[in-house]
């Protein structure tokens, strides 16, 4: 079982029919905002795609995908997907999407190797978004663009809440603070990367943490990162210029930071060679969305995955996931998070 983090004296500001009713206006205002604001349209997202077409996310490289043979396709292989960054930037092709225009859809994912807690859990929900670019706009400045676009449409959110619910005062700052993840190292050179993360979202409220998954200058990256979606290798003043990172967010209920959102602009054909080779896995170039990106059938693009439930969890000032969407928990949290006032779903 994972780590539970049982704050002291905590009740739920909404019961149960509040707080199923504040799911589903969060959920519809905010997918009907980011739709506006970076002008996406809502496409269907599959649950599972073929294994072996380099389609699947996969995340850390080490997490295994739930997998089932098909038996009507003489027993291949499908697995459920970790998340669609790939996926995505397919269907940027195929519906022959623009620059400046893009899709959103509900990604729906298992990831049988969580380790369960207050944020994680098997069943993942996210908005996962991807916006066709030119060339001139894979650069930093139109990055925090797009990261202040999202912002703002969290921003609004919060303020839906309080409209509905005024016992949940709002508490985000009015701007989202940038930096990257070498200059919170040398910030904070003591620190691990997750604590690094808790003080620099703890002082400003809500951070945007830029360049994950190159190496910074104590020889570690800040996080993993995949190496063929997000482009964390372009060179920069701070070594890699990094054009990703993640959205972080103070949670006072759970005094820690919280991840809201992974993106960043993908690779191109240059950034997927030099990465790939960086991690020793230039096999994947024969892999079918490898190919297409090399061969230039796919848009430059910019993406990222925002998760549902810990928006909800978040704006609605619930302690624990499990109290936002149904899943399967440990029966000793299950009980440890009944005794701390935390009702699992």
């Amino acid at each position: 079982m994972g780590i539970l983090i049982k704050p002291k004296n905590y009740h739920s500001l909404l019961d149960l029919k509040q707080t199923e009713l504040g799911i589903k206006q969060i959920k519809d205002f905010f997918q009907m905002n980011l739709s506006a604001e970076l002008r996406l349209r809502r496409v269907t997202a599959p649950l599972f795609v073929l294994q072996g077409t380099g389609i699947n996310d996969d995340l850390n490289g080490v997490e295994r995908s739930v997998k089932f043979p098909i038996k009507d396709l003489n027993d291949a292989t499908a697995e459920v997907v970790h998340s669609l960054a790939k996926w995505k930037r397919l269907m940027l092709a195929q519906y022959n999407i623009g620059a400046g225009f893009g899709i959103y859809t509900d990604m729906n994912a298992i990831r049988a190797d969580e380790e369960l807690d207050n944020l994680h859990s098997l069943y993942v929900d996210q908005w996962d978004w991807e916006r066709t670019i030119l060339p001139e706009d894979r650069n930093i400045d139109f990055l925090k663009d797009i990261v202040k676009r999202i912002y703002a449409v969290i921003l609004r959110t919060e303020y839906l809440v309080y409209e509905m619910y005024p016992q949940i005062e709002p508490i985000l700052p009015p701007e989202i603070y940038f930096i990257h993840s070498e200059e919170l190292l040398q910030l904070y050179p003591t620190l691990s990367p997750k604590e690094r993360e808790d003080a620099i979202t703890k002082r400003y409220g809500a951070v945007f943490i830029m360049g994950i998954g190159g190496k910074l200058s104590n020889g570690q990256p800040h996080d993993l990162r995949a190496p063929d979606y997000d482009d964390w290798t372009t060179p920069g003043e701070n070594g890699y210029q990094g054009l990703n990172g993640d959205v972080m967010i103070w949670n006072p209920v759970l005094e820690r930071s919280v991840e809201l959102s992974s993106m960043g602009i993908r690779v191109d054909k240059a950034a997927l060679l030099r990465q790939l080779a960086l991690t020793g896995k230039e096999d994947r170039q024969q892999l079918y969305f490898h190919r297409c990106l090399l061969n230039d059938q796919l848009p430059l693009s910019v993406g990222g995955g925002i998760g549902q439930s810990r928006i909800c969890m978040s704006l609605l000032r619930k302690a624990h996931i499990g109290e936002i969407q149904a899943s399967i928990w440990d029966k000793q949290m299950i009980d440890e998070a009944q005794k701390a006032g935390i009702n699992l779903i």
